[in-house]
């Protein structure tokens, strides 16, 4: 399981210039008008991992495979969207077959690229597009809520379930709240994501500043900070012109640039941590000579469901997992090692799988 992220914005913040950078491609015109993105562009990235790489060469692995990412470059929104401006409800739709959203936010100045508002503002730019997404979910949300009246009547749990998540939406967005405000309890979260609200899905805030502000960020980028904090969500500075320069260098010329622009890493693998902890996503890995391969759950997920990942009978006929921790099976230079360092264990259907562990399933089928 990898998981899919919308980049949503204005036009003109660098969507697609981050878009093209992230992916490595020119699948997604990268152009100085509106509109100029009509269908969602879908990129998938491979999710780097450092780990992944040791254990492939402790373990002599012919093939190293990590696991995914997908990022859907969605064509710009503008104010009106949620009314179809700007071919809004398209767009809308698009967002809603995410996990999560990419907020681009312009916290550059560029005179030769015009900003749909006329002014460089990413904070109001936030609360444009936060407008927009909370007036399609009020409109979505009202009319599902007329659709089930009748259903009401018959006193199906499921049907009154959903009428009460959409009525606890339907007063947040009234008071201006996004519905990811909620607290929604265990039990209610697999009917709340099937409700597909626009506004419920997490939110990461992605700072697009000159290329000299890339490594501290500006003063632009320090208001969304504050914002997204005050929100809960997270935030993350990039140079879409940066990435741009680093998805045409080699992976030597790469490591040499950003340490000249005094960058640790790239923003892809920042714009990546980011989504995962917003997530609650973590990695685990199977190792052997054949292949080194990354594996992404959600944090808290058992044995069992983790080794269903890999394959549906893994799950079904699950018997144990065999399990060594990251920083153990390097120490122990592998399996073996870690074994007579007593750090091998054998985990059964309760165990919750932790981020790095090494793990090797027995299932029956």
């Amino acid at each position: 399981m990898g998981f899919k992220m919308g980049i949503v914005g204005l036009p003109n913040v660098g969507k697609s210039t981050l878009f093209n950078a992230l992916t490595r491609t020119a699948a997604a015109q990268a152009a100085n008008f509106p509109f100029c993105t009509i269908e969602p562009n879908v990129g998938e990235v491979a999710v780097p991992d450092a780990r992944l790489d040791k254990l492939a060469a402790i373990a002599g692995s012919k093939q190293i495979i990590p696991t995914r990412m997908t990022f859907v470059d969605i064509a710009g929104l503008v104010r009106g969207a949620s009314k179809g401006e700007g071919l809004g409800n398209q767009f809308l739709a698009n967002i809603r077959e995410c996990d999560a959203i990419a907020h681009v936010l312009r916290c550059f100045e560029d005179d030769d690229i015009t900003h749909v508002e006329g002014r460089i503002d990413p904070v109001a730019d936030a609360e444009t597009i936060e407008t927009e997404l909370m007036l399609a979910d009020l409109e979505s949300v009202e009319r599902r809520l007329t659709a089930l009246a009748k259903k009401l009547r018959g006193g199906d749990q499921d049907t009154l379930d959903q009428d009460r998540l959409l009525r606890a939406a339907l007063a947040a967005l009234s008071e201006g709240k996004p519905a990811r405000t909620l607290k929604i309890a265990e039990d209610d979260r697999k009917q709340w994501r099937m409700l597909q609200l626009l506004t419920a899905k997490p939110v990461l805030y992605v700072c697009n500043v000159e290329e000299a502000s890339a490594a501290s960020g500006n003063g632009q980028s320090a208001r969304v900070a504050e914002m997204a904090a005050a929100q809960g969500a997270a935030s993350v500075v990039i140079s879409a012109r940066i990435e741009e320069e680093i998805s045409q260098l080699s992976e030597e010329e790469a490591t040499m640039f950003l340490e000249e622009m005094g960058l640790h890493e790239a923003g892809l693998d920042r714009l990546i941590k980011a989504g995962y902890a917003l997530l609650g996503l973590q990695t685990y890995f199977t190792v052997g000579p054949k292949e080194a391969r990354a594996w992404t759950i959600s944090a808290g997920t058992l044995a069992p469901q983790a080794a269903g990942v890999i394959h549906g009978d893994f799950e079904k006929g699950f018997i144990r997992a065999e399990t060594v921790a990251y920083d153990d099976y390097i120490a122990g230079k592998g399996e073996t090692g870690a074994k007579e360092a007593g750090k091998f264990r054998v985990e059964g259907k309760t165990y919750e799988v932790k981020d790095g562990d090494v793990l090797h399933f027995l299932f029956s089928g």
